[in-house]
């Protein structure tokens, strides 16, 4: 896409919430603060809102840049803007960043009210529940009553689901791209591995490190490199890397040899210098947490009576850590109940990263579906 397609320079703005929310956890928030970004103009009937919700490491930049100078747009700049799928010539696009996030919403680094220093590992346990509760009070405080539409990928395809779930009334589109109903045990186990990496750095000071002025860089690399594993599929890390090595011949030695290691080294040296600890641990627990049929897959269906949203499902065939199985669950859950859900399975070698690949079918597909919405008005 051209820059004429872009939303261009941006701006984040802070949504100050001084209604109270008790979280899941029991704990009370007197008051927060949610950091989020608007493309595009809300219609004098307020109805074509869609609110977009970030993954694992995600946040509220979706598209456009801070300045003339910034290297990178944000991270779903080829889906949203002028002409594109999600085209903000006529739709209204909130991107949030979740409560307990690393990027300006109120978390573990920010100051405590009653301490006046920072959360540090007295910040709770947030849930997805607790971040739809907080993206409702903000698309309130933004006029708007009921959203055209709720998209994510991934944990914000969970949010979408819960949106759904939770505000039947305030949602008129639930695009649900990359998710499921809960997490497996293998992806529960994943996320563990991830966390046991941060908190048994010798930095992470029980998750106070802030004071000491030190980061648990060491954890974070290693959780970021699990990640990326995870992520991407077998066939993309073969095609990419496959067994090249930096050099002609084999060092023996304990340094990096493998291009897959050099990749996997860079990744994890950049998320440890630019995401929080705290907050990478309590978005893998809400993951977790997730699950609407407290552990009965059978009660699917059940959940889903009061939903009256429309549906669309997206998943890719090389996304295994969650499978095109997980989403016709969700799928099966809502025919069960004569919702209207549009599926599509891309073919896809990108592994679980591809929802955020510029792919023109899916690209394609999600376009056909906004315009679709814009026809329903």
């Amino acid at each position: 896409m051209s820059e004429k397609n872009s939303v261009g320079i941006v701006k984040s703005k802070i949504f100050k919430c001084k209604n109270s929310l008790k979280l899941d956890c029991g704990v009370m928030l007197n008051e927060y603060e949610l950091a989020y970004e608007t493309y595009g103009k809300l219609n004098t009937k307020c109805d074509n809102a869609v609110l977009v919700c970030h993954a694992l490491s995600g946040n509220h930049h979706l598209a456009g840049r801070y300045s003339s100078s910034d290297k990178y747009p944000g991270w779903w700049d080829s889906l949203i803007g002028p002409n594109k799928p999600l085209d903000t010539n006529k739709f209204f696009v909130i991107g949030v960043n979740n409560l307990g996030g690393d990027h300006g919403s109120t978390g573990p680094k920010s100051i405590n009210p009653k301490t006046k220093k920072s959360w540090g590992s007295k910040f709770p346990i947030v849930t997805i529940q607790d971040w739809t509760s907080s993206q409702n009070e903000l698309i309130s405080y933004l006029g708007i009553s009921r959203l055209s539409g709720v998209l994510g990928g991934s944990l914000g395809g969970m949010q979408a689901i819960q949106w759904s779930i939770q505000y039947p009334e305030k949602i008129k589109n639930a695009i649900v791209i990359a998710a499921a109903p809960n997490l497996t045990a293998q992806n529960i186990a994943f996320n563990e591995v991830a966390r046991q990496a941060i908190v048994t750095d010798t930095s992470f000071n029980k998750g106070d490190y802030y004071k000491l002025g030190v980061i648990p860089k060491t954890g974070l690399r290693i959780a970021r490199m699990l990640g990326h594993i995870t992520y991407l599929s077998d066939d993309v890390m073969g095609r990419k890397f496959g067994r090249k090595i930096k050099k002609i011949n084999y060092q023996y030695n304990l340094n990096t040899e493998f291009e897959i290691e050099s990749y996997l080294n860079y990744q994890g040296d950049k998320f440890a210098n630019e995401f929080d600890a705290n907050t990478y641990i309590r978005m893998t627990k809400a993951l977790d947490y997730f699950d609407p049929t407290n552990g009965n897959k059978k009660k699917l269906s059940a959940v889903f009576k009061k939903i009256k949203s429309s549906f669309l499902i997206i998943s890719f065939t090389s996304d295994w850590r969650f499978s095109p199985k997980r989403s016709k669950e969700i799928v099966k859950a809502l025919l069960d109940n004569n919702i209207s859900v549009s599926y599509a399975e891309i073919i896809a070698a990108s592994g679980h990263d591809a929802f955020l690949m510029s792919d023109d079918r899916y690209h394609d597909i999600l376009g056909s579906y906004f315009k679709r919405m814009l026809e329903a008005k």
